[in-house]
């Protein structure tokens, strides 16, 4: 059944039956139905946004709805995440709105096998089965209508222009839609290189639809009717297309009602019923009542920012004495420099001259096209440079760099933290600590007698980050510059702590709920922002670590509330220079003029030699061409989706790919890459009988988890009994999609989700028997160690596989799962024959099989340590840089470490995994503040040890989110590393394919080599 929407004109004067009213507060939105109880028609509805203004927009849309029914009585009930709180100021029931959604669908759409809802902040799959089954995001907005909201920005639109974009789409990018702070790295690098926003648009609607899929069925199979309710569902068809594509859902099994944004009010309306039914005179005198009241609090509070005028007066007359050297461009001769940061939301430049004085700079969105935005920029600089004067030199640094340099012909590329620090120095010679905080990237720079010590990045949070204050200000109604303006001098700022945007969320709506104001929730921001860059991403215990002359910049810190929280929370006083926003243009200016006047100035880039400049001209201005083609590379298992951009004067420059072969170079590079030789080595090496030869049929071994570890002794303990192996293929984001709905828990880790892909591709290749242990204990490999354990999830997995992926017992397959001892033979004899007999299996031919296995399995072991040393000699006679990429077995594969090792071959540097030089690390620097008692752990720290000791190695830590044991890996490896001086690069990696940030950080990492 659909409601009809009733059209209501004027004050209803009616008298009759009782009519219930459902209030819908959520976390952006307000809706109102009045439903008429003999005919459950909606008389009369409204859908708003409260902007943070909750009670307001409730007692305005709750008159309007007396006002039309005067004469009439009500039952009422309040639903919504942030209903709890006005329905006791007015001293209403309460409904769950999980509740009220399943009222409404139960009561309009019985059919429904499974209702997926999605609000603004909020998204619920219930199954209808019997009894009914409702899961609800619990800390994440990924997927939800807030996090459309903030992803269209980027794409600089609104929800509805995202779903336009997307009618026209040609290519899905895989993109994770874990929340929205984290997704905006993907989008940004995607359109930075040149994706199209029509893909950008699609590929951000299907991350939704994965991100309900995978994070709330978890392990249930959604099936039958499908009901789609809530605003986003309800406003974006091209969101439903995705879900049903996805769900191969056929037309009659797709459910839409014409009002699907009202259902869970209508939910609430239904429900109260079950309510004595009220006077509108009395709701009136309610809301009349609850104007008059103080306001409650729960939300702790901080003291202001500036408690007055000569205060904030103080402030900034110091923050104004720290200014760049300035001249007039039409006097200017000679030299000149241009520097060009290409962020992730903004484009900057600046133009020196040659005594380093500031001709002009530029500062503004890239609008996803920084090719274009450095173009206007180019064309606006030769209009105002006189004769007299040129661009001798000109360096790119940034997200952008690279596209800049191709496309432009810009001279010379600089890693941006270098260039952030050659603008620091030049204003505070002596800096001790650099924090630059940007639209996404929060970059903190130690520095000792001259030199960087050591470089931290965020990781892949950017709540501490401009665009973090800037999506919460659009959200309120505000932009940027006025939100910031409203806090300054709030007299009861919101403490949010150090939490990300989907966590703060919450304790936002709880002070909306208190009625807090606009400026305390933006004060309280400002202590977020500054306490995130200190807490999370710095880990400081104590601000005299940062020593005497800190230095902020990025645009972030022309927010003066930052400014001052940061201030406030170290208890001493920064420096901030006046061109804070385009200090990293400023410093790649300096390396320009540095560059043209010196030969040898290290830099990463060998381009630095030129003599003449390669900038495009005046002349070439006009007739600069950009076309762009997609393709997929094919020229290996990753088959990256790569585009072509080709200039004017035929230059190309290809996006997306992640190793060098999409570049059309063949083979790559000629440095050694061991986790390509490793994981060639690990699957590559063995080959299956041919099926006449496999007396014993087939067994399927899927590509994932411990089988990165064991694979050549099951492979080897399987194929001498007389099996067929069958290995499952290469991990694809395809294979992963497939079978996320069969996923049981959000939080895991990247690998353990792809395992169900795994298990689903054998099964596609009719495979009917399946061998996937679980080891809870690997082998010991050093006798310091106190045990061996694998974690919990590696452990035991199979089990998880067992219970949740229906295909297993709906294809009759025979999944082999037992716990086995990997290093007692002897039991493994015991426990594996009576799993194996009726297969043909005797006890004589198993012993020879497990021997033969444990052989091989150490001729494995032997070989990638014997090439690690190789390398090791090779590097060590060349004194050529090499990193030990360090993390689990699991990271080997490229679909999960994204093509990191080739990222890091590009930047010059080889690759070494930590399994092939652990080895050499045994004795380690000094005893393990942590238990020794995690056998991949166990490799991490002694892999840490050698790269400690070797001057010309660095170590990159590859860890998965979710991942909680390695939390404390991190803080281990870190202490190994610093113990030496040596920077410790840790990267976490997950579902989302965009390095720009890693990149920034192996150029980081090799440039503390070079310098």
């Amino acid at each position: 059944m659909i409601f009809p929407i009733y059209q209501q004109g004027s004050q209803e004067q009616e008298s009759g039956t009782t009519l219930r009213l459902g209030l819908d507060v959520g976390s952006t939105t307000v809706k109102v139905v009045v439903v008429d109880e003999a005919t459950r028609q909606i008389l009369w509805n409204r859908y708003t946004r409260h902007y943070s203004d909750v009670l307001k927009t409730v007692f305005e849309l709750t008159a309007e709805a007396i006002y039309r029914y005067p004469e009439r009585l009500f039952t009422i009930a309040v639903t919504g995440s942030a209903g709890i709180g006005v329905s006791q100021k007015l001293e209403l029931p309460f409904v769950q709105e999980v509740v009220a959604s399943a009222e409404a669908v139960a009561a309009f759409l019985p059919q429904t096998d499974v209702a997926i809802e999605l609000g603004g902040e909020d998204a619920k799959i219930t199954f209808f089965d019997g009894s009914i089954d409702q899961r609800m995001n619990e800390t994440c907005a990924g997927g939800t209508g807030a996090f459309i909201d903030q992803i269209a920005v980027s794409l600089k639109t609104d929800a509805s222009g995202v779903n336009q974009l997307a009618k026209h789409h040609k290519t899905i990018y895989p993109i994770a839609a874990r929340c929205g702070v984290f997704t905006k790295s993907d989008v940004t690098m995607l359109l930075n290189d040149g994706a199209a926003k029509e893909d950008v648009a699609a590929s951000v609607l299907q991350a939704v639809v994965d991100q309900t899929i995978g994070g709330l069925a978890c392990g249930r199979k959604i099936r039958g009717n499908v009901a789609f309710l809530g605003g986003p569902l309800h406003f974006l068809p091209e969101l439903r297309k995705r879900f049903t594509e996805t769900l191969r859902l056929a037309p009659e099994q797709e459910l839409q009602p014409e009002n699907a944004h009202f259902y869970v009010a209508i939910g609430a309306a239904l429900q109260s019923a079950n309510h004595e039914p009220l006077a509108a005179e009395d709701l009136r005198n309610r809301i009349r009542h609850v104007h008059r009241q103080g306001d409650f609090r729960e939300t702790d509070r901080l003291p202001p920012l500036f408690v007055s005028e000569n205060d904030y007066s103080e402030f900034a007359a110091r923050h104004n004495t720290l200014k760049a050297a300035r001249a007039e461009i039409s006097e200017a001769t000679g030299d000149l420099f241009l520097g060009v940061d290409s962020g992730s939301t903004t484009t900057k430049a600046v133009l020196i001259d040659d005594q380093s004085r500031i001709l002009r700079s530029w500062y503004g969105s890239n609008q996803g096209d920084p090719v274009q935005t450095v173009l206007g920029i180019l064309a606006d600089a030769y209009e105002y440079i006189p004769p007299a004067a040129h661009i001798k030199r000109s360096c790119a640094t940034g997200y952008g760099e690279m596209i800049l340099k191709a496309a432009l012909g810009i001279d010379v590329g600089e890693v941006e933290t270098l260039a952030h620090y050659k603008a620091a120095s030049h204003f505070v010679p002596d800096v001790s600590f650099l924090l630059d905080v940007g639209g996404q990237d929060v970059k903190c720079i130690y520095v000792k007698q001259g030199c960087i010590d050591k470089i931290v990045l965020n990781e892949a949070c950017s709540s501490g980050c401009g665009s973090f204050i800037e999506t919460f200000a659009q959200s309120l109604g505000y932009d940027a510059a006025a939100f910031a303006k409203e806090g300054l001098f709030a007299p009861h700022p919101i403490d949010l702590g150090t939490r990300c945007t989907v966590f703060m969320n919450s304790k936002v709506k709880q002070a909306q709920k208190e009625n807090a104001s606009v400026a305390d929730i933006s004060a309280g921001l400002a202590f977020s922002v500054a306490k995130n860059a200190l807490y999370k991403v710095l880990k400081i215990s104590d601000p005299r670590d940062l020593g005497e002359k800190i230095m902020v910049q990025g645009g972030t810190f022309n927010n003066a509330a930052v400014l001052r929280a940061l201030e406030i929370l170290i208890g001493r006083n920064v420096f901030r220079a006046d061109i804070s926003g385009v200090m990293g243009a400023f410093g790649a200016a300096l390396i320009a003029k540095e560059l043209a006047e010196r030969s040898d100035v290290p830099t990463n880039d060998d381009s630095s030699n030129q003599t003449v400049s390669t900038l495009l001209t005046r002349r070439e201005l006009p007739y600069f061409t950009n076309a762009t083609t997609q393709r997929r590379c094919g020229q290996c298992s990753n088959k990256c989706l790569i585009t072509v951009h080709t200039f004017s004067g035929n230059k190309k420059f290809v996006s997306g790919n992640k190793c060098e072969k999409g570049l059309g170079r063949g083979g790559g590079s000629s440095r050694p890459n061991l986790f390509q030789y490793q994981y060639e080595r690990l699957f590559q090496h063995y080959q299956p009988r041919e099926p006449q030869n496999a007396s014993l049929g087939e067994i399927g071994l899927p590509r994932v988890l411990n089988m990165f570890e064991n694979y050549p002794y099951w492979f080897t303990l399987f194929n001498e009994l007389g099996f067929r192996v069958t290995l499952s293929d290469p991990s694809t984001s395809k294979m992963y999609n497939k079978g996320l709905d069969s996923v049981s828990s959000q939080t895991l880790c990247f690998p353990a989700k792809l395992v169900h892909g795994h298990i689903l591709n054998l099964i596609e290749k009719g495979v009917k028997q399946i061998f996937y242990p679980a080891l809870p204990v690997e082998r010991a490999e050093f006798k310091e160690s106190v045990y061996s354990y694998n974690c919990p999830v590696v452990g035991s997995y199979p089990e998880v596989v067992r219970l949740n992926i229906d295909e297993v017992k709906e294809e009759r397959i025979d999944l082999i799962s037992p716990f086995l001892p990997i290093e007692d033979s002897a039991k493994q004899l015991r426990l594996l024959l009576p799993l194996l007999k009726p297969y043909g299996v005797t006890k004589r031919n198993l012993k020879q099989a497990l021997n033969a296995a444990a052989e091989e399995q150490a001729a494995y072991k032997q070989d990638i340590r014997r090439i690690g040393e190789e390398t090791l000699a090779q590097l060590n006679a060349a004194n050529a840089p090499g990193i030990v990429l360090a993390g689990r077995p699991y990271h080997l594969d490229p679909l999960i470490h994204h093509g990191i090792p080739e990222l890091i071959i590009s930047s010059g540097a080889a690759v070494l995994s930590g399994d092939s030089v652990a080895h050499l690390g045994e004795k380690l620097l000094f005893p393990l503040q942590v238990v020794d008692q995690w056998g991949y752990h166990a490799r991490l720290y002694r892999a840490a040890t050698l790269a400690a000791r070797q001057p010309f190695l660095q170590m990159i830590q590859l860890t998965s989110f979710g991942c909680g044991l390695d939390a404390v890996t991190a803080e281990q490896v870190g202490e190994i590393l610093a113990s030496v001086g040596k920077v410790h690069t840790l990267v976490k990696i997950d579902e989302g394919t965009q390095l720009g940030a890693v990149r920034i950080r192996i150029r980081s990492l090799l440039s503390t080599m070079i310098k």
